[in-house]
């Protein structure tokens, strides 16, 4: 499918524009860039990355980075594909890993700063 890449591996395990914030940001979930592996957050999120890269590089195909799901969403058509292709592992955050996260980065009045 055209703006899948199955081979390319993701970025990281967290999201690499929260990660690389300074300060360093926070992420609720996070999304996978099923072209290029750039792990981003959610639009839930206070800077939601996913949606803004898909904006700045035209890889409008997202795959859940959350254990047990498998969705894929088109941020172009607004269209969610329940399942796609396997993609490079891991396919999903680390099961370790705190959510919302990372841990110590998460301010503990989290719910008021989610977008709706």
């Amino acid at each position: 499918m055209e703006g899948i890449n199955p081979a390319v591996p993701p970025s990281g395990t967290g999201c690499a524009d929260c990660d690389t914030a300074n300060p360093p940001g926070w992420w609720f979930h996070l999304r996978r860039c099923a072209e290029c592996g750039h792990i981003g957050c959610c639009d839930s999120s206070p800077a939601q990355h996913a949606s803004g890269h898909a904006a700045a590089t035209g890889h409008r195909l997202a795959r859940s980075f959350e254990p047990g799901e498998e969705w894929f969403w088109d941020y172009s058509d607004e269209v969610l594909y329940e399942s796609g292709p396997a993609l490079a592992a891991p396919e999903h955050r680390p099961l370790s890993q705190a959510v919302p996260g990372p841990a110590g980065r998460v301010p503990e009045d989290w719910t008021q700063h989610l977008h709706r």
